[in-house]
């Protein structure tokens, strides 16, 4: 396991977070009606190792299907950076979208088909 440290946020800037993450891993590409329409690529992370910098104000939640994951997205440029949910065991976790982290580069990242519909 290869955990950096990393820092990201939306398009306009106004949510920044940084999380410590395994990227040199499987990247979840799931095809749920959500992640599918929004080109996310997915890692996660326990909430301890992710801090959200700036922007709580300026987030909206966005839930659907099951309810269990609370999509954050920028209430200014729109775009979700991340999302908050909970580990199979119950613990607290953060799905980082892998897109708006700084500085990586996205051809280098081994995807992992997640067939999210069947959910």
């Amino acid at each position: 396991m290869a955990t950096n440290h990393y820092e990201g946020g939306c398009h306009c800037g106004a949510v920044r977070y940084e999380a410590d993450l395994d990227i040199s891993g499987d990247i979840v590409e799931c095809n749920c009606s959500h992640c599918q329409a929004k080109g996310f690529l997915l890692t996660f992370t326990g909430a301890n190792s992710f801090t959200l910098k700036q922007g709580a104000h300026k987030l909206t939640e966005y839930t659907f299907n099951k309810h269990r994951i609370r999509h954050q997205f920028c209430s200014i440029c729109g775009v979700q950076s991340f999302a908050y949910g909970k580990r199979p065991d119950g613990g607290d976790m953060v799905a980082v979208n892998v897109r708006c982290l700084d500085g990586v580069v996205l051809d280098a990242l081994k995807r992992a088909p997640f067939n999210g519909r069947a959910m």
